[in-house]
Protein backbone atom coordinates (compact mmCIF):
# COMPACT_ATOMS: atom_id res chain seq x y z
CA UNK A 1 0.00 0.00 0.00
CA UNK A 2 0.89 3.42 -0.66
CA UNK A 3 0.22 6.74 1.60
CA UNK A 4 -0.47 9.47 -0.32
CA UNK A 5 0.53 12.97 1.26
CA UNK A 6 -3.26 13.37 3.62
CA UNK A 7 -2.47 10.17 5.08
CA UNK A 8 -5.02 8.30 2.72
CA UNK A 9 -3.65 4.71 2.05
CA UNK A 10 -4.04 3.27 -1.95
CA UNK A 11 -4.42 -0.41 -2.07
CA UNK A 12 -2.27 -2.04 -4.29
CA UNK A 13 -5.70 -3.06 -6.41
CA UNK A 14 -6.52 0.84 -7.38
CA UNK A 15 -2.89 1.10 -7.75
CA UNK A 16 -2.62 -1.43 -10.71
CA UNK A 17 -6.08 0.05 -12.15
CA UNK A 18 -4.29 3.22 -12.19
CA UNK A 19 -1.11 2.13 -13.44
CA UNK A 20 -3.33 0.74 -16.47
CA UNK A 21 -5.29 3.41 -17.45
CA UNK A 22 -2.30 6.00 -17.06
CA UNK A 23 0.13 4.05 -18.85
CA UNK A 24 -1.73 1.46 -21.22
CA UNK A 25 -5.50 3.19 -21.55
CA UNK A 26 -4.36 7.09 -21.67
CA UNK A 27 -1.74 6.17 -24.92
CA UNK A 28 -4.37 4.12 -26.62
CA UNK A 29 -7.05 6.27 -26.35
CA UNK A 30 -4.78 9.45 -27.39
CA UNK A 31 -3.46 6.79 -30.06
CA UNK A 32 -6.74 5.81 -31.53
CA UNK A 33 -9.14 8.58 -31.24
CA UNK A 34 -7.41 11.89 -31.14
CA UNK A 35 -6.14 14.15 -34.23
CA UNK A 36 -2.95 13.96 -34.72
CA UNK A 37 -2.44 17.73 -34.49
CA UNK A 38 -3.88 17.26 -30.92
CA UNK A 39 -1.76 14.43 -29.81
CA UNK A 40 0.50 17.30 -28.09
CA UNK A 41 -1.62 18.99 -26.36
CA UNK A 42 -3.24 15.82 -24.71
CA UNK A 43 0.35 14.34 -24.30
CA UNK A 44 0.64 17.87 -22.10
CA UNK A 45 -2.81 17.31 -20.16
CA UNK A 46 -0.98 13.68 -19.65
CA UNK A 47 1.95 14.97 -17.96
CA UNK A 48 0.04 17.45 -15.67
CA UNK A 49 -2.04 14.51 -14.43
CA UNK A 50 0.90 12.32 -13.48
CA UNK A 51 2.91 15.14 -12.35
CA UNK A 52 -0.49 15.77 -9.92
CA UNK A 53 -0.08 11.73 -8.60
CA UNK A 54 3.66 12.19 -7.67
CA UNK A 55 2.37 15.23 -5.71
CA UNK A 56 -0.32 13.59 -4.10
CA UNK A 57 2.17 10.46 -3.15
CA UNK A 58 3.90 10.64 0.14
CA UNK A 59 7.49 10.38 0.55
CA UNK A 60 8.69 11.56 -2.66
CA UNK A 61 11.61 14.21 -2.02
CA UNK A 62 11.06 16.13 -4.48
CA UNK A 63 14.67 17.56 -4.08
CA UNK A 64 15.90 14.78 -5.22
CA UNK A 65 15.57 15.95 -9.03
CA UNK A 66 18.34 18.05 -8.36
CA UNK A 67 20.45 15.16 -7.23
CA UNK A 68 23.15 13.61 -9.00
CA UNK A 69 24.56 16.28 -11.65
CA UNK A 70 28.24 15.00 -10.12
CA UNK A 71 27.29 11.51 -11.08
CA UNK A 72 26.41 12.41 -14.62
CA UNK A 73 27.62 9.03 -16.49
CA UNK A 74 29.91 10.73 -19.29
CA UNK A 75 30.70 7.77 -20.80
CA UNK A 76 26.64 6.06 -21.60
CA UNK A 77 26.12 9.79 -22.66
CA UNK A 78 28.83 9.84 -25.21
CA UNK A 79 27.99 6.30 -26.13
CA UNK A 80 23.73 6.93 -26.67
CA UNK A 81 25.13 9.74 -28.69
CA UNK A 82 27.11 7.61 -31.04
CA UNK A 83 24.50 4.64 -31.08
CA UNK A 84 21.52 7.11 -32.02
CA UNK A 85 23.94 9.06 -34.80
CA UNK A 86 24.39 5.36 -35.83
CA UNK A 87 21.21 3.48 -35.76
CA UNK A 88 19.32 7.02 -37.13
CA UNK A 89 21.78 7.22 -39.59
CA UNK A 90 21.22 3.56 -41.05
CA UNK A 91 17.13 3.65 -40.41
CA UNK A 92 17.20 6.54 -43.08
CA UNK A 93 20.15 5.79 -45.42
CA UNK A 94 17.99 2.54 -45.90
CA UNK A 95 14.50 3.79 -45.74
CA UNK A 96 14.41 7.55 -45.96
CA UNK A 97 17.50 8.84 -47.20
CA UNK A 98 15.93 12.21 -48.55
CA UNK A 99 15.15 12.68 -44.81
CA UNK A 100 18.84 12.15 -44.02
CA UNK A 101 20.05 15.29 -42.01
CA UNK A 102 17.45 17.30 -43.90
CA UNK A 103 16.73 20.38 -40.87
CA UNK A 104 20.74 20.70 -40.97
CA UNK A 105 20.45 20.72 -44.52
CA UNK A 106 17.22 22.60 -45.18
CA UNK A 107 16.14 24.65 -41.78
CA UNK A 108 19.45 24.67 -39.98
CA UNK A 109 18.15 27.88 -38.11
CA UNK A 110 15.69 25.44 -36.63
CA UNK A 111 18.07 23.03 -34.59
CA UNK A 112 19.08 25.05 -31.88
CA UNK A 113 15.58 25.78 -30.81
CA UNK A 114 14.94 22.06 -31.23
CA UNK A 115 18.19 21.78 -28.74
CA UNK A 116 16.57 24.12 -25.95
CA UNK A 117 13.54 23.41 -26.13
CA UNK A 118 13.08 19.56 -26.65
CA UNK A 119 15.14 18.83 -23.38
CA UNK A 120 12.83 21.04 -21.30
CA UNK A 121 9.37 20.77 -22.95
CA UNK A 122 9.44 16.73 -24.29
CA UNK A 123 12.24 14.97 -22.33
CA UNK A 124 11.70 16.67 -18.95
CA UNK A 125 8.01 16.34 -18.81
CA UNK A 126 8.32 12.10 -19.79
CA UNK A 127 11.20 11.80 -17.39
CA UNK A 128 9.22 12.65 -14.52
CA UNK A 129 6.02 10.68 -15.63
CA UNK A 130 8.21 7.41 -16.72
CA UNK A 131 10.25 7.60 -14.07
CA UNK A 132 9.77 9.22 -10.63
CA UNK A 133 6.32 8.45 -10.68
CA UNK A 134 6.93 5.12 -12.43
CA UNK A 135 9.24 3.81 -9.93
CA UNK A 136 7.81 5.59 -6.44
CA UNK A 137 4.03 5.49 -6.80
CA UNK A 138 3.99 2.47 -8.22
CA UNK A 139 6.77 0.49 -6.45
CA UNK A 140 4.65 -1.61 -4.56
CA UNK A 141 2.92 -3.79 -7.47
CA UNK A 142 6.66 -3.73 -9.66
CA UNK A 143 8.61 -6.87 -10.46
CA UNK A 144 12.07 -6.86 -8.53
CA UNK A 145 15.09 -6.05 -10.45
CA UNK A 146 15.41 -6.07 -14.05
CA UNK A 147 11.80 -6.59 -15.02
CA UNK A 148 10.70 -3.61 -13.59
CA UNK A 149 13.24 -1.83 -15.81
CA UNK A 150 11.86 -4.05 -18.71
CA UNK A 151 8.26 -3.09 -17.95
CA UNK A 152 9.13 0.41 -17.58
CA UNK A 153 11.01 0.55 -20.93
CA UNK A 154 7.94 -1.44 -22.59
CA UNK A 155 4.97 1.55 -21.08
CA UNK A 156 7.52 4.00 -22.61
CA UNK A 157 7.65 2.62 -25.76
CA UNK A 158 3.78 1.89 -25.32
CA UNK A 159 2.93 5.74 -24.61
CA UNK A 160 4.57 6.61 -28.30
CA UNK A 161 2.29 4.26 -29.60
CA UNK A 162 0.70 7.71 -31.22
CA UNK A 163 3.19 7.06 -33.90
CA UNK A 164 2.08 3.71 -35.06
CA UNK A 165 5.60 2.82 -36.23
CA UNK A 166 7.66 -0.34 -35.48
CA UNK A 167 10.96 1.45 -35.21
CA UNK A 168 9.76 4.39 -33.25
CA UNK A 169 8.63 1.24 -31.20
CA UNK A 170 11.76 -0.42 -30.85
CA UNK A 171 13.94 3.19 -30.63
CA UNK A 172 11.70 3.91 -27.41
CA UNK A 173 12.16 0.19 -25.68
CA UNK A 174 15.75 0.59 -25.93
CA UNK A 175 15.83 4.14 -24.83
CA UNK A 176 12.85 3.66 -22.09
CA UNK A 177 15.83 0.87 -20.63
CA UNK A 178 18.52 2.69 -20.63
CA UNK A 179 16.79 6.04 -19.11
CA UNK A 180 14.93 3.70 -16.70
CA UNK A 181 18.42 1.86 -15.70
CA UNK A 182 20.33 5.14 -15.17
CA UNK A 183 17.38 6.90 -12.82
CA UNK A 184 17.54 4.22 -10.18
CA UNK A 185 21.73 4.03 -10.83
CA UNK A 186 22.67 7.31 -11.25
CA UNK A 187 19.39 9.53 -10.16
CA UNK A 188 16.96 11.88 -11.98
CA UNK A 189 19.15 14.04 -13.92
CA UNK A 190 21.24 11.61 -15.56
CA UNK A 191 17.92 9.98 -16.99
CA UNK A 192 17.09 13.07 -17.99
CA UNK A 193 20.09 14.62 -19.83
CA UNK A 194 20.32 10.82 -21.83
CA UNK A 195 17.32 11.39 -22.78
CA UNK A 196 17.62 14.97 -24.17
CA UNK A 197 20.68 14.07 -25.78
CA UNK A 198 18.77 10.73 -27.40
CA UNK A 199 16.26 13.32 -28.56
CA UNK A 200 18.30 15.89 -29.60
CA UNK A 201 20.55 13.58 -31.78
CA UNK A 202 17.90 11.97 -33.39
CA UNK A 203 16.29 15.64 -35.04
CA UNK A 204 19.44 16.55 -36.02
CA UNK A 205 20.19 13.44 -38.15
CA UNK A 206 16.74 13.64 -39.59
CA UNK A 207 14.78 11.44 -37.45
CA UNK A 208 11.99 13.77 -37.21
CA UNK A 209 10.50 11.87 -40.01
CA UNK A 210 8.98 9.42 -37.99
CA UNK A 211 9.10 11.43 -34.32
CA UNK A 212 7.00 14.22 -35.74
CA UNK A 213 2.79 13.51 -35.69
CA UNK A 214 2.20 15.78 -38.71
CA UNK A 215 3.82 12.40 -40.41
CA UNK A 216 1.86 10.16 -38.80
CA UNK A 217 0.02 7.67 -40.90
CA UNK A 218 -2.90 5.73 -38.65
CA UNK A 219 -3.22 1.79 -40.04
CA UNK A 220 -6.99 2.72 -39.98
Amino acid sequence: MVADTNGAVVTHRWLRMEFTALYFGAPLTMAVFLPPGRLFQALALFSLAGIALLYVTGGFQWRTLIRGWRRLPWLEIGGISLATLLAGWAILATLQPDALFSLIRQRPEFLPFIWVFYPLLSALPQELIFRPLFFHRYGAILPEGQAAIALNAAVFAFAHLMYWSLIVAVMTFVGGWIFGRAYLRHGFPSAWVLHAVAGNVLFAVGMGAYFYTGNVVRPF
